[in-house]
């Protein structure tokens, strides 16, 4: 596990390990208290990505799509039950990278029994910045 301590406006080294560990796009699940940060790093990640859009959460809309591969899910307000009912499991098997917020212990499961590549970040708060801990133990070496 890598941690990294980080504010909204520097997250380049936190999307370049994500882009290390899964250089073929794969699920990065996002845990933290609301309002921790989830959203802001997906927007980071889609800004190297050269996304110009607002990357905005898809509390309601279930998911968001930027760009031809980032694909953005929270699972708040439905959880995980009204995700797997809607087929959104086929959805994590298209080639990309997909953010879920608030994806549980569950979900990994699935997606460990599924193979598809995964890292857990963990999103604390801390004042100003944030600790990330980012979880690689479900890759496939």
């Amino acid at each position: 596990m890598k941690e990294f301590i980080l504010d909204k406006e520097n997250l380049s080294g936190l999307t370049n390990e994500v882009m290390h560990l899964l250089p073929n796009g794969g699920v990065i699940i996002l845990r933290g208290d609301l309002a921790a940060g989830k959203t802001t790093f997906v927007s980071a990640f889609a800004k190297e990505f050269g996304v110009e859009e607002a990357v905005t959460s898809p509390t309601f809309s279930l998911q968001q799509c930027y760009g031809d591969n980032i694909f953005h899910y929270d699972i708040y307000n439905h959880g995980i039950e009204h995700f797997m009912a809607l087929g959104m499991l086929e959805e994590l098997e298209r080639e990309g990278y997909h953010f879920v917020e608030w994806g549980d212990n569950t979900l990994i499961e699935i997606l460990d029994s599924a193979e598809i590549p995964l890292v857990v970040i963990s999103i604390e708060k801390l004042d100003d910045k944030r600790l990330y801990r980012v979880d690689d133990a479900h890759i496939k070496s």
